[in-house]
């Protein structure tokens, strides 16, 4: 049997000041292709010096609003992520107790 390869593009466009204007990815195996998005979060890890390695971006027409709702919904996916990685439940139910209390205190919930 082959291995199979995957590709995940991200085109990021800098003003001079080396300020994300315009990003957009693309994931062919995933139906996206250049795609515009305003924000990016990315982290691998590094098993050789056993740390996350993270990349974070987000044009500067990103919206305050959004960017909330964007971390709301990143930390209830590591959640969720963390639930079926490790298989520790009680961890991810915790977790989505502070998502509900974030989304509380930032005011995303009506």
């Amino acid at each position: 049997m082959a291995n199979s390869k995957y590709e995940i593009k991200f085109d990021i466009e800098l003003d001079d000041n080396k300020i994300p204007e315009k990003m957009h990815w693309t994931a062919k195996d995933g139906g996206v292709v250049n795609q515009e998005t305003k924000a990016i979060m990315l982290s691998v890890w590094d098993a050789k010096s056993k740390e996350s390695l993270r990349i974070d971006l987000w044009t500067k027409e990103m919206p305050v609003d959004e960017m909330k709702v964007f971390f709301h919904h990143t930390l209830l996916a590591m959640a969720d992520s963390l639930q079926k990685a490790t298989g520790e439940d009680k961890m991810g139910d915790t977790m989505r107790d502070f998502c509900d209390y974030f989304a509380e205190k930032l005011e995303l919930k009506k």
